[in-house]
């Protein structure tokens, strides 16, 4: 049976940050995930936590000026250091949320930059992350994302992400699956997720189009639960879904799934 983790950056948005915590616990979730951890004490959001009996599912390592645009610094030839010092501080946060997971967000291509320069870079950080990340018994991931919603994103497709998991060569670089960006960059999401399950660590979901609940778009997500069980994966699905309305409405689809119901 799946395990579904409440994205709280997209979900019960209406309250609170902090205040997330409890309505996902009340909502019947086990797990929550979300962009960042950064702007609040590692302490406070250990204690929502434990007081809710939720699980740190995901985060992001540190993405460079979030409010200005950034998405992810992992290929900017100027920003290893800055990039290096962000997976310390991911680490820091892991280690005290107990989270046994973080995702690196790639960047947007700039035009200044040659595309062999990029890679390189993005090989090099991802070679220096898995290492540091695996000596804490935390894996590394690195999520493709539609370029329709974030267009220069450098990660865009499920075959070039397999092609850079090679290249770093670590057992602790793992893909994390957005079926919602997938679905609008590739599609043939059954057959992908299931050749590549054992590098899958995390999926994420939400329909197409409008990015809000299963069951509003093209997407057949029971079939797609039923096909996650057949072929053995045990990770997480975070719901990264916008509600169609309000996250209460927006749960129906989850009572034939949840297993706290």
């Amino acid at each position: 049976m799946p395990r579904f983790a409440a994205n709280l950056t997209m979900m019960f948005t209406e309250i609170a940050f902090l205040d997330r915590f409890r309505a996902a616990a009340d909502a019947g979730f086990s797990g929550v995930e979300y962009l960042f951890p950064y702007a609040f004490p590692a302490t406070d959001l250990a204690s929502r936590l434990k007081a809710n009996k939720l699980e740190q599912v995901l985060y992001n390592l540190p993405a460079g000026n979030w409010n200005d645009g950034e998405r992810g610094i992992a290929i900017f030839p100027d920003r290893v250091e800055e990039f290096r010092d962000g997976v310390a501080t991911a680490i820091e946060y892991a280690k005290a949320l107990n989270c046994r997971q973080v995702n690196c967000l790639a960047g947007l291509v700039p035009s200044e930059v040659d595309a062999s320069k990029l890679r390189e870079t993005f090989i090099a950080n991802l070679k220096f992350a898995a290492a540091a990340l695996e000596a804490e018994g935390i894996r590394l991931l690195i999520e493709p994302i539609n370029i329709r919603d974030i267009p220069k994103f450098y990660l865009n497709r499920t075959e070039q992400a397999l092609a850079i998991q090679q290249a770093v060569g670590s057992d602790n670089l793992f893909i994390q699956y957005d079926i919602y960006h997938m679905q609008i960059m590739e599609g043939d999401l059954a057959r992908t997720i299931g050749s590549n399950i054992s590098r899958i660590a995390h999926i994420q979901i939400a329909d197409n189009p409008g990015r809000h609940e299963p069951g509003t778009g093209e997407i057949n997500y029971p079939f797609l639960f039923r096909h996650l069980d057949e072929i053995g994966y045990r990770g997480w699905i975070g719901c990264e879904y916008k509600p169609k309305t309000t996250t209460k409405d927006s749960l129906g689809w989850l009572a034939s799934y949840s297993e706290r119901g």
